[in-house]
């Protein structure tokens, strides 16, 4: 089954973020069983050749990339799809002309302008020809939105309400700045944030997950909660929690101290 159809099954769905394009690392994913890759474009440095060498190499392998583009542009959502992307995420969503900008670039492509903003506002009635082309040409393309802050937390009905949003994802650490507890996972503000957007997020029958680079058994709380995408972690993550565990066991066995590091954990 593909990402969409396990999703649209209700199934839960795995995957991580990798921002290492090395040649290498998506059949090292492949091992782990992956059914997505978290691609980001807002923070990390990803031209648009890289972005699609990454996206094919992951496609071939079964593994379905999901893009973070830095907003909800209709030419970004293009050149992420165009590239291999089978969803789109655009950050840091706060009101319904934002979603309906992201929905409308991932699943109205490759309309844009004013035609677009005219099917979109319902000025104009879309030709029902035109409607079972763009329905078709669209359909195996996830739009995914990030709510990571106050402002979206108090107008998530609204936003989620919006026809074509496929599902959420929560950015866990400009959500607890949002919220006035920075990078304080465990806070209670922050987890009654976390449950309200995910009860509510599949009242709505839409999909979600949170990104977490911290221990797995942070990842089983939010399923359990309702969770069904598990982003878990990331590439450089991963490798400096491990290194740092085997450096670890292999002083202590000869006798030398644990280095000392900066265990704080990492974001992107």
């Amino acid at each position: 089954m593909t990402l969409v159809e396990k999703l649209r099954a209700g199934q839960n769905v795995y995957g991580t973020s990798m921002t290492a394009s090395g040649p290498h690392w998506p059949a090292a994913a492949a091992k782990a069983g992956l059914d997505f890759v978290f691609l980001d474009t807002e923070h990390i440095p990803q031209n648009r050749e890289q972005l699609s060498l990454m996206c094919q190499l992951y496609k071939g392998l079964g593994i379905a990339p999901i893009v973070r583009i830095p907003s909800p542009d209709p030419y970004l959502a293009c050149q992420a799809i165009d590239a291999g992307a089978a969803g789109v995420v655009a950050p840091y969503l706060e009101s319904v002309g934002q979603v309906q900008t992201l929905v409308g670039a991932t699943k109205y492509r490759p309309l844009k302008g004013e035609k677009l903003d005219a099917y979109l506002s319902g000025k104009e009635e879309m030709p029902e020809e035109l409607r079972a082309y763009i329905t078709r040409f669209n359909a195996n393309t996830l739009c995914i939105a990030n709510i990571e802050s106050v402002p979206a937390l108090e107008r998530l009905d609204e936003l989620l309400s919006v026809p074509g949003v496929d599902g959420v994802f929560i950015g866990p650490h400009d959500l607890s700045v949002s919220l006035g507890v920075p990078e304080q996972y465990d806070h209670p503000v922050f987890e009654e944030a976390v449950i309200s957007i995910i009860r509510q997020t599949r009242a709505k029958g839409l999909a979600i997950g949170i990104h977490f680079s911290l221990e797995p058994e942070r990842q089983i709380r939010w399923v359990r909660e309702g969770a069904n995408i598990i982003v878990h972690s990331f590439d450089i993550a991963l490798f400096a929690q491990r290194l740092r565990q085997d450096m670890d066991i292999i002083r202590q066995g000869a006798g030398d101290a644990a280095a000392e590091t900066d265990n704080a954990a990492m974001i992107i």
